[in-house]
């Protein structure tokens, strides 16, 4: 990649400002798109991954040039893996970051992948998509979100679940 040296690895705890700032900077996309009574600034607070990360999420971070420019984060729940937390730094999108960390958490697991994301993020649906995900009818969306994910109920209105592989 013209002398572009690049990694994929599990985030270190000391990461934890990067991560936020990956995730913070990319979410500005959401500002206009989403719900306004779910947009809010800090879009993820520091409080907030340390939840998630207590929680069972692992992140794992695009190193490009030492600099971590795109972060996906996985978690095991029950029978499936969530992806969870799937940012790239803007000016850094649209150029194979989140589909490669996407491909290295593919490996990780042998189970079924679940992915939630808003309705309204069409550009993140396809996204999902034209990686082998596949949406989730709305009648199993609302059980699915309730089952593996702790989200409001406002949130699991406004939000799809994608699968991988399909579920039938």
């Amino acid at each position: 990649m013209n002398g572009i040296r690049t990694s994929i690895r599990s985030c270190h705890a000391d990461e934890r400002a990067a991560i936020l700032a990956i995730v913070n900077a990319a979410a500005e996309v959401y500002r206009g798109v989403i719900p306004a009574d779910r947009w809010h600034v800090p879009y993820m607070p520091a409080a907030q991954l340390d939840e998630e990360i207590v929680a069972g999420v692992t992140f794992w971070g695009y190193e490009q040039d030492g600099t971590l420019i795109g972060v996906m984060g996985f978690q095991p729940v029950r029978d499936v893996d969530l992806i969870r937390h799937a940012y790239v730094l803007p000016g850094n999108q649209q150029r194979g970051v989140g589909g490669a960390l996407l491909k290295r958490l593919r490996q990780t697991s042998a189970r079924q992948l679940l992915v939630g994301t808003w309705a309204a993020a069409d550009w993140a649906i396809r996204f999902y998509q034209r990686h082998g995900f596949a949406l989730v009818s709305p009648e199993r969306k609302a059980a699915l979100l309730k089952m593996y994910w702790t989200i409001p109920e406002r949130q699991i209105e406004t939000s799809v679940v994608l699968a991988d592989p399909p579920l039938g």
